[in-house]
C-alpha cells in the first residue's frame, strides 16, 4: 500500500515505520498519491502562536479570550482535554480549567502569521480558497509534474515548513472533494494527516452523524432529528425530491453529501462577503452601559479585521438576541465605505438606541458587509459631524502605536464598561 513518511518524506510500501528514518509518523492509503483536494487546518492557531512566542507556556493550558463575561476564542489542546471549547463562556472555561493562562487575542499578529502560511501555500498551488486565518482548501490537481512529487508529499512538506519556519503545526485532510477533505482534516488532530479515498467514501460516511456536515448547526440538526435523520445512513433512505420538499435547497445538498458528492471547485479569491463579531453573555442584560461597551469592543474587532484585510464596507449590521431567543437585526447603509471602528461603533450604537430594551439580551453582534477594497474609504467626511475626521486621524495614530507597542498600549474608556 502506498505510504508516506511525514518526517522525512520518503515514499515506500506498507510498514509500521519509515525504512529511511525509522519514524512512526507515516500515512498509508491505497489512493494516497492519486488524490489532490486538501484542507489544511492549523492546530489551535491563536494559542499556538502565543505558545511559540512564550515558550514558558509550552506545557500549560492556554485560553485565548476575554474577561469573565467574555467567551473563549480558542484553547490549546491541554485546555481542551479539560473540556474547554471555542465559544464557551469564560467563567465556565475557568471553572473547568482554573489554572489556565488567559491571553487576549492579538489579531494583527495572527493575521501576519496567516499571511506567511498563505505565501507557503502559493508556492505549491495557485488554487487556494481561504476559509479563515487558520484554514484553507487547496487544489493540487496537475501539480505532480511541476513539483516532481504527488500532492500528498507537497502537503506534508508544507506543514513541515510551517513548523520549522513559523513554529505552527497544521493538520491535513486529503480527498477527492472539498466536503470530504474538510471532514478528513478533523480526523487526526493535532499535527495529523488523514485520507478519505473514493473507494472508502461510502463506508466511511455511512454511520457518521449528520452534524459532521459543515454548516449543519443546532437548529438544522434538530429539524433533521424531527424527520428521523441522525446519521448518513438515515439520509440515504430519503429520495432527493422528498428531502428538497422538506428542507429546500439544503435538502438537495444533503442528498449529494450523503453520497460523498461535492462538485464545488476550490475557488481562488472567493470574495469575503462580510466581517462580523458577536458574543453570548454570561448573564442576560438590559444594562445600556454594558451593552454599549460590548458594541464598542465588537466594532473595534470588526475594524481590526477589515484593516488587516485592507477592506472596507458600506453596510453596518447590529444583531441582538433576547433571552427568549427572539432575534432582532438592524442594518444601515452608509454613503461611502468605512473600516474605522469609530464610524462602525457610532452607526451600530444609533441602531441600538432605536430598539426597545424592555427585555434583556443574551447575544449581541456587530457586522460590516457590502465589502470593497479600502482604497478611498473614509475620505468624504461628514458634514453633520465635523469632529469625525479628527477622531479618524486619532484612530489611525492609535493603530500605529498598537503596531509598535502591542494591542494593549491604548484602550478606550468605553471598552472597559
Amino acid at each position: 500500500m502506498p505510504t508516506l513518511c511525514r518526517a522525512c518524506l520518503t515514499q515506500f510500501d506498507t510498514g509500521s515505520r519509515c525504512p529511511a528514518c525509522r519514524s512512526p509518523r507515516i500515512t498509508s492509503h491505497p489512493e494516497l498519491f492519486d488524490l489532490s483536494i486538501a484542507h489544511m487546518d492549523c492546530d489551535a492557531f491563536y494559542a499556538s502562536v502565543e505558545k511559540r512566542d512564550r515558550p514558558e507556556l509550552a506545557d500549560k493550558p492556554v485560553i485565548i479570550g476575554g474577561g469573565d463575561r467574555g467567551v473563549v476564542s480558542t484553547a490549546c489542546y491541554i485546555a481542551r482535554i479539560r473540556g474547554v471549547r471555542s465559544a464557551m463562556p469564560m467563567f465556565q472555561a475557568l471553572r473547568l480549567c482554573p489554572d489556565a493562562v488567559v491571553i487576549k487575542p492579538r489579531m494583527q499578529l495572527y493575521a501576519e502569521v496567516s499571511t506567511a502560511i498563505r505565501q507557503m501555500m502559493e508556492q505549491i498551488t495557485p488554487a487556494i480558497e481561504p476559509l479563515s486565518l487558520d484554514e484553507a482548501f487547496l487544489d493540487l490537481t496537475g501539480t505532480t509534474r511541476l513539483h516532481g512529487a504527488p500532492p500528498a508529499v507537497m502537503l506534508a512538506r508544507l506543514v513541515q515548513r510551517m513548523k520549522a519556519e513559523l513554529g505552527i503545526t497544521g493538520s491535513i485532510g486529503l480527498s477527492h472533494n472539498k466536503f470530504l477533505a474538510k471532514v478528513a482534516s478533523d480526523q487526526d488532530k493535532p499535527h495529523g494527516f488523514s485520507v478519505i479515498g473514493r473507494a472508502d467514501t461510502a463506508s466511511f460516511l455511512r454511520d457518521q452523524p449528520v452534524r459532521l456536515i459543515w454548516g449543519v448547526g443546532r437548529a438544522t440538526q434538530e429539524a433533521l432529528e424531527q424527520a428521523g435523520i441522525r446519521s448518513f445512513r438515515d439520509l440515504l433512505r430519503w429520495d432527493k425530491a422528498d428531502l428538497t420538499a422538506r428542507f429546500g435547497a439544503m435538502g438537495g445538498r444533503l442528498w449529494h453529501l450523503a453520497r460523498g458528492e461535492d462538485s464545488r471547485p476550490v475557488a481562488r479569491n472567493a470574495p469575503i462577503k462580510s466581517i462580523s463579531n458577536e458574543t453570548t453573555f454570561h448573564e442576560d442584560t438590559a444594562n445600556p452601559d454594558i451593552l454599549d461597551g460590548h458594541i464598542w469592543r465588537m466594532a473595534e474587532k470588526v475594524a481590526d479585521r477589515a484593516k488587516a484585510k485592507d477592506l472596507a464596507g458600506r453596510v453596518i449590521t447590529l444583531k441582538l438576541k433576547r433571552a427568549d431567543h427572539q432575534l432582532i437585526t438592524r442594518r444601515h447603509s452608509l454613503r461611502d465605505a468605512t473600516q474605522m471602528a469609530d464610524r462602525i461603533y457610532r452607526t451600530a450604537h444609533s441602531l441600538f438606541v432605536q430598539v426597545p430594551t424592555a427585555k434583556p439580551y443574551r447575544l449581541l453582534g456587530v457586522g460590516l458587509s457590502d465589502l470593497c477594497p479600502a482604497t478611498g474609504a473614509d475620505l468624504s467626511g461628514d458634514l453633520l459631524d465635523p469632529q469625525a475626521a479628527k477622531r479618524h486621524r486619532a484612530e489611525r495614530a492609535a493603530d500605529d502605536i498598537r503596531k509598535r507597542f502591542g494591542t494593549e498600549a491604548i484602550v478606550k474608556g468605553r471598552a472597559l464598561r
